[in-house]
């Protein structure tokens, strides 16, 4: 029966636990970091690909021929000189009238005509 007693106040201990909460007690020490996992290998870096070839150079286009020059025209005669006109005669010297008497009368000048 002594069993039978315990188991009793066993199951009677336990149902009335679940009836009351207790604080939770002090925090635990800290336990160690774990270790870090190893680093992964880097992959491969690809190889650079060629530069591709440069394009030809375009010809360049000819220079058209230089226009003809144009004749140049002739330049005129020069005309003659005329002949140079002859020198007329001076006439003969007329000759010198009588000398008049001097008379007692009026004399009276007549202007020449123009």
């Amino acid at each position: 029966m002594k069993i039978a007693h315990l188991i009793a106040l066993t199951a009677t201990a336990l149902s009335l636990s679940a009836c009351f909460t207790l604080p939770a007690g002090p925090a635990g020490p800290q336990g160690a970091t774990g270790d870090t996992g190893s680093r992964g290998v880097s992959g491969y870096t690809g190889a650079t690909g060629g530069t591709g070839a440069t394009g030809a150079t375009g010809y360049t286009g000819a220079t058209g021929a230089a226009g003809g020059a144009g004749a140049t025209g002739g330049t005129g005669a020069t005309g003659d000189t005329g002949a140079t006109g002859n020198t007329g005669d001076t006439g003969a010297k007329g000759a010198t009238g009588a000398k008049g008497t001097t008379g007692g009368g009026t004399v009276v000048v007549i202007p020449p005509r123009q």
